[in-house]
């Protein structure tokens, strides 16, 4: 039996009920592992190792003494979501979509929320990432995020809640894809019936992108426009542009002419009509934002302001990413959709509300501190598991910009069985689901499940020795 030394605790167990049984969801998977001998379990692990490093499926840390190229960690015991959570979590995070949708078009507009004062006008204009340049800017379909990464995580009593929006640049679907694919080829035989497929997205996404193209066109030109070869995403741009057919293009290789953006062929100047982007909006056009950005195109904003050229994700759709922001979501929901939010969201604590901020500093070993505009882990105080020295740290971080941190209480994941050198131990993980914003909204069944490989750790990004797993939606 696999799991004869599992142990699940207090947390939540994605595998074990309250009563100590296997759910019902899982009993295929555990026997059909079960039936695998130890030395068969380690030959398949072995086996998608290496089918990772020959497709190159990679991700990469800067700075790291140990080389920037990583194969990224991948364990083979899958994540079940049953069709009644799944169709929950779906039903919210189209809510959720649509209400910053709304949100970024009226802010770049009217701006009926601030005047109405559900959301303080000082909270917006501070964002690191509202672009004042964007104001009264059209964009097709009205639609800022056209793909969006909502993160979310389980609580102990198992409900979802939503940890954070990432609506710039989200990354990791790649891995959802190869994911898959790895698993049918080494597991064949875990798979039962009724799993659904993960196959359309590639086609989902380069349908969504086609909805936004600017002129009546049944064919528009859409490029992929990465920083280059040295991104920690790049495996994923070069995978999503092979998948979809589309060209992979650096800034180099675009030039913005009279209002129009031009992809360098070998057979001249091919009109662009859409930019499926993963570049900030700071590196995109040194004309408008940073003038040392060899990254973008000098002009490409000239062109998206004339409506010659669209980008997914828009410019701009960072203020919907800041963390102080994502408190407001949940008032966003009521106040554009008149609806309760399906999806719970974690408590949060704004340092720029004096009475929040004190009780903050009061009791920051008990809480997580997150700056406002920090991903991948970094920028963030786990006070319990922290030094006074690191507490000290934030502290003065705090005082010094109170702006830019929120503080939520410790939500432990919830824990998932993984395959360690030790055998199978419970593992947190999270999950994030991909959303596309096209002629409808279409959704990843299941989407990236990450988990903090470390023991007790509550970090489950790759760039801090997270890894993921294959995440099934059972069709009923």
């Amino acid at each position: 039996m696999i799991l004869k030394d599992y142990k699940p605790n207090k947390l939540f167990d994605e595998l074990i009920d309250e009563s100590g049984k296997v759910r019902p969801y899982y009993k295929t998977i555990v026997d059909r592992l079960s039936a695998l001998s130890q030395e068969e379990l380690k030959t398949k692990i072995r086996s998608l190792e290496l089918l990772f490093l020959k497709q190159g499926i990679t991700f990469t840390v800067y700075g790291d003494e140990k080389g920037t190229e990583r194969v990224f960690p991948f364990d083979p015991f899958p994540r079940v979501i049953p069709a009644p959570e799944w169709e929950t979590i779906e039903a919210g995070l189209v809510q959720r979509i649509t209400a910053l949708n709304l949100f970024l078009y009226d802010v770049y507009h009217e701006q009926r929320i601030i005047k109405e004062g559900i959301i303080p006008k000082e909270v917006v204009y501070s964002a690191a990432h509202f672009r004042p340049e964007f104001m009264g800017v059209c964009v097709p379909k009205d639609a800022y995020i056209h793909v969006c990464g909502t993160d979310l995580i389980r609580d102990t009593d198992g409900r979802y809640l939503v940890l954070e929006d990432n609506g710039r640049c989200p990354s990791g679907v790649s891995y959802v894809l190869e994911n898959r694919t790895a698993m049918k080829r080494v597991f064949p035989n875990l798979f039962g019936g009724g799993v659904r497929s993960v196959d359309t997205y590639p086609a989902d996404l380069l349908a969504t992108l086609r909805h936004i193209a600017p002129r009546e066109n049944p064919n528009p030109n859409i490029v992929l426009l990465t920083p280059g070869v040295h991104n920690s995403a790049y495996f994923e741009h070069s995978f999503l542009a092979r998948q979809m057919s589309i060209e992979i293009v650096e800034g180099r290789d675009l030039i913005a002419l009279d209002g129009f953006v031009y992809m360098r062929t070998t057979r001249g100047l091919r009109q662009v009509d859409v930019i499926y982007r993963r570049i900030d909006d700071d590196f995109l056009d040194p004309h408008v934002f940073r003038k040392d950005s060899c990254l973008g195109v000098p002009g490409l904003v000239d062109a998206v302001r004339r409506g010659n050229v669209a980008l997914a994700n828009a410019i701009g759709t960072g203020v919907a990413d800041d963390k102080v922001t994502y408190a407001y979501v949940p008032e966003m929901i009521r106040y554009y959709l008149c609806q309760e939010p399906i999806l719970d969201q974690v408590p949060t604590y704004l340092a720029w509300r004096p009475s929040d901020k004190k009780y903050i500093l009061d009791h920051l070993p008990q809480l997580v501190v997150k700056a406002a505009n920090e991903s991948g882990g970094y920028g963030m105080l786990i006070g319990p598991a922290s030094t006074k020295e690191q507490i000290e740290e934030f502290r003065q971080r705090i005082v010094a910009n109170p702006r830019n941190y929120i503080a939520q209480p410790v939500v432990n994941f919830s824990q998932h069985p993984t395959l360690v050198n030790e055998g199978i131990e419970g593992r947190h993980v999270d999950l994030r689901p991909f959303v596309l914003w096209g002629d409808t909204v279409k959704i990843l069944p299941g989407g990236l499940t990450r988990v903090a490989l470390q023991r007790g750790s509550l970090v489950v990004n790759s760039s801090q020795g997270g890894g993921s797993k294959d995440t099934w939606v059972f069709a009923t």
